[in-house]
């Protein structure tokens, strides 16, 4: 199972970004988890760009997804919203077919960012017709160190409901691979 995770966050030393690399830190063997944390560095979308003049940071976007089995998006709330580079990164996706079919779930780091998480599953929703909103997993690092996310992230309680959510967002993903 390859799963790519996409942090929404453009910070050097983001907790989503963090928790994406703990959570691959301990997942399961079965599932392969990698990371993309380059929402900040895509271009801004215009369709005047796609086709023949699509970037080549947005191709590789756009083929990492294709290549992955599911998709797992952890994004921080800026201003009750779902940051720029992140919105800006799924506009990309949206007249392509790589992401029509494509299993999609999220992981939240922090306690609050319910407005941001409302905005983004209306989105996912519209975007993928395998959004698996009832698969979620929030976990309270808000505010920690990278290696403080890590060290909470391997706690015996955090990495099983870590590897719950990872195998549940796996079954998932197989479940319609046959039709998808």
């Amino acid at each position: 199972m390859k799963i790519l995770a996409i942090s929404g966050s453009a910070r050097r030393n983001s907790t989503n970004t963090s928790m994406l690399r703990a959570v691959r830190a301990v997942a399961p063997d079965e599932i392969e988890i990698a990371i993309f944390d380059g929402a900040g560095g895509l271009p801004v979308f215009s369709p005047d760009l796609e086709g023949e003049f699509l970037p080549a940071a947005v191709r590789d976007f756009i083929e990492v997804i294709a290549q992955s089995d599911g998709v797992i998006i952890a994004s921080p709330e800026y201003v009750r919203s779902i940051p720029g580079g992140l919105k800006n990164a799924i506009d990309w996706l949206v007249s392509g077919d790589e992401i029509v079919h494509k299993p999609i779930a999220l992981l939240h780091a922090s306690h609050r960012g319910d407005d941001m998480l409302a905005g983004l599953r209306t989105i996912l929703a519209t975007i993928t017709d395998r959004f698996a909103g009832d698969i979620f997993l929030r976990l309270p690092l808000m505010k920690l160190q990278p290696a403080d996310v890590l060290r909470t992230v391997e706690t015996a309680e955090n990495r099983f409901r870590v590897q719950a959510y990872l195998q549940a967002f796996s079954a998932y993903c197989m479940s319609g691979s046959e039709t998808a």
